[in-house]
């Protein structure tokens, strides 16, 4: 039997299984007495055993073999489940998913899974009671060896540093046999590399290291603006130093390093997983992260049986060809209309308005085929905070509303990252550890609220927590000695701008370093995807009492409202969502502050932008008119007037990309062809606005 044709059958429904599995064992940690959340658990992991088996894949089915052996004893009664076989089983589920993407990206689906199955088959014959804890060690320790050291998070940051074509190092430092302060000389060298970048990941971590938990050599990941001469000099001369070793990455090293199926597989799945949370370490129990709102699992939280749907399955690839099609019709159909009105024959005029109003319904159904709910995203995070929260020590509640809010496919793919950066950020930075809460007359548990849901053509995700809020005293005391802030400006900020800064690169207020933050990487990353998208974060906080991080997206990145405008010879479309209104200005009113163009625009003054200037067009210059139009944009809440010729109106354009020779240009997002044929490209405004 050919079994490559049901590779893809087999890749969709082990994820599917695989989330059900993650979804339920959340579920049971809840209720751990709910014997028919077990049943869905084993029904799962059986099913997804007979399709390893039968696809070829040994090492997957035999590791869900192993739990199956596990789960069949708790369902009959003869095991209780405890910390130690809820951690086992997860782990089991982390490497269940890995051996997966490792499948997606043309592998094999083998690993190494000896200390989990090792686990697995202690706790079936009751031998973990005896040695609970050194069970424990072993599966640190297994996981620590692995060739992956990095979680999806670091990965990510990584990789976009590298992108952004900034210095991203692999540092390996040995000290000498007979020194007496391992520990000393180890923060001498993390004084060197933070005074420079940022440490990214830390081998052994940074408390073991800090411990003198480590033998002679530690590791770190770095991303620094520096030369690696420099670099290696500087640490070489640290006292009691024998040997640093130090690795310039790219992608292709980076990949190979952490192990290139399974890293990229990480950043797909975005299973952004804290470091610490491998071990099954008999720690004090952390409240399990739990879904309530539009995200409850009916199977899940009832431990009722799956739900049958009325829905196929589509392969991407066609709906891509699809929405290519619609784009050339669409340009077809603006054609048409320009053609009609020039013509003037009623027939004609009828039968384009017809085809426009079959066209733009076809449109509405395109761009839904092409809507996902953000539960494809949201329904891995409980597992996520469950690891973190667990990690840190404190307990956390997620509630999920509004996952069954839509977006388009390309918006979905890219903000994973962005929410696993901020969903972070509430649980180390914001939220208190049980002891203060409890010193603050909290409850134990602290709130994590994700939510998303719709306004106009619009898609707003918000993530709001109970914990500290932000200490603004500290941010810009922070800032100013980052040199992110000038000392004289400090008094003059509003607390608006001070939540800002915690978007600048490099800023972190962390007063101990870890593994899940304090790097001073993440919420600029953050920042800077949301604005690809054409979005904006906006942050409210009350000191005290918590934080909102607010995301504001289009709905779809594919076809979008803009408002056509003419310089010179050249017509460029600016997005309609990023437009505040449209003006006529007199050249008297252009007002010069401290060398800069500026006009008075109800009652503050904004920065006048001369496209003609920015773009380099020959053919046109404002000078030589006694008013100008201008398009006022916004960028969160900053604003510009842009200068124009003439507005053309407002139109709906279909997005080209310029192609992978024309990257990285200044204020151009892409290109779409106009009804006549012209090309017109599409300005970027966040680019324009400083």
């Amino acid at each position: 039997m050919e079994l490559n044709q049901y590779l893809s059958m087999f890749i969709d429904e082990s994820k599917e299984h695989l989330q059900a599995l993650n979804d339920n064992m959340l579920s049971l940690e809840n209720s751990p007495d709910n014997i028919d959340i077990v049943h869905n658990i084993f029904r799962s992991a059986h099913t997804l055993k007979g399709m390893s088996a039968t696809m070829g894949f040994e090492d997957l089915a035999s590791l869900t073999h192993e739990m199956e052996n596990v789960l069949d004893l708790v369902r009959n009664l003869k095991l209780k489940m405890d910390p130690f076989i809820f951690d086992s089983l997860f782990q089991s589920l982390d490497a269940l998913d890995s051996m997966v993407e490792d499948i997606v990206q043309g592998g094999t689906g083998k690993a190494d899974v000896t200390a989990i199955v090792t686990a697995l088959k202690s706790i079936v014959s009751g031998d973990y009671l005896k040695s609970a804890p050194s069970a424990g060690g072993a599966g640190a320790e297994g996981q620590e060896e692995s060739v992956i050291a990095l979680d999806q998070f670091q990965l990510s940051v990584l990789q976009q540093s590298i992108d952004a074509n900034m210095q991203v190092f692999y540092v390996e430092v040995t000290v000498r046999e007979d020194c007496v302060l391992k520990a000393a000389r180890a923060y001498m060298v993390f004084e060197i590399l933070e005074r420079s970048g940022e440490v990214i990941k830390a081998t052994p971590s940074v408390q073991e290291i800090e411990q003198e938990k480590f033998d002679r050599t530690f590791s770190v990941y770095y991303i620094a603006n520096v030369e690696k001469a420099d670099l290696e000099k500087e640490i070489s001369n640290v006292s009691e130093i024998e040997h640093v070793q130090i690795i310039v990455l790219d992608r292709e090293t980076l990949d190979e390093m952490t192990g290139s199926g399974a890293a990229q597989a990480e950043v797909r799945a975005g299973e952004a997983q804290a470091a610490a949370a491998a071990a099954p370490a008999p720690a004090a129990k952390a409240a399990p992260a739990k879904e309530t709102g539009g995200a409850a699992k009916p199977a899940a939280a009832a431990g009722g049986g799956p739900v049958g749907t009325r829905t196929i399955r589509v392969d991407i690839e066609r709906l891509d060809s699809l929405m290519n099609l619609f784009s050339e019709l669409l340009i077809d159909r603006v054609r048409l209309e320009q053609l009609a009105s020039e013509i003037k024959r009623n027939e004609l005029t009828e039968t384009v308005e017809h085809m426009a109003r079959v066209s733009s319904d076809l449109q509405n159904i395109v761009l839904k085929l092409r809507m996902v709910p953000v539960d494809t995203v949201f329904n891995r995070f409980p597992r996520m905070i469950r690891d973190i929260a667990k990690s840190l020590d404190k307990k956390v509640d997620l509630v999920i509303t509004g996952a069954e809010t839509e977006l388009d496919r390309t918006v979905i793919d890219e903000i994973g990252d962005p929410l696993v950066h901020l969903l972070r950020n509430a649980v180390d930075h914001g939220l208190e550890t049980v002891t203060q809460r409890v010193a603050k007359g909290k409850s134990e548990s602290g709130t994590v609220h994700l939510r998303a849901y719709h306004s106009g053509n619009n898609v707003f995700i918000e993530i709001e927590d109970n914990g500290n809020g932000i200490n603004r005293e500290k941010v810009l005391a922070t800032a100013v000695k980052k040199g992110i802030v000038a000392p004289e400006m400090a008094d003059k900020m509003s607390n608006s701008d001070i939540d800002q800064l915690l978007f600048a690169s490099g800023f972190s207020t962390a007063d101990v370093i870890s593994d899940i933050s304090g790097r001073g990487v993440g919420l600029d990353v953050v920042k800077t995807k949301i604005h690809s998208l054409g979005g904006h974060i906006h942050v409210e906080s009350n000191p005290g009492s918590g934080s909102i991080f607010s995301i504001k997206l289009p709905l779809t990145l594919s076809i979008i409202s803009a408002m056509l405008v003419k310089i010179g010879s050249e017509k460029y479309a600016i997005p309609l969502s990023s437009i505040v209104e449209t003006a006529l200005i007199q050249q008297a009113q252009v007002r010069s502050v401290q060398g800069n163009r500026m006009i008075d625009f109800r009652g503050s003054m904004i920065p006048l932008v001369s496209l003609s200037s920015v773009l380099d067009i020959p053919d046109y210059s404002e000078a030589d008119e006694t008013e100008t139009e201008v398009v006022v944009v916004r960028k969160g809440e900053k604003m510009a007037a842009l200068m124009v010729e003439e507005f053309i109106g407002q139109q709906e354009i279909v997005l080209k990309t310029l192609g992978k020779y024309f990257t990285k240009l200044f204020a151009i997002s892409g290109a779409t062809i106009l009804g006549d044929g012209q090309v017109a490209l599409i300005l970027d405004t966040n680019e324009l606005i400083k």
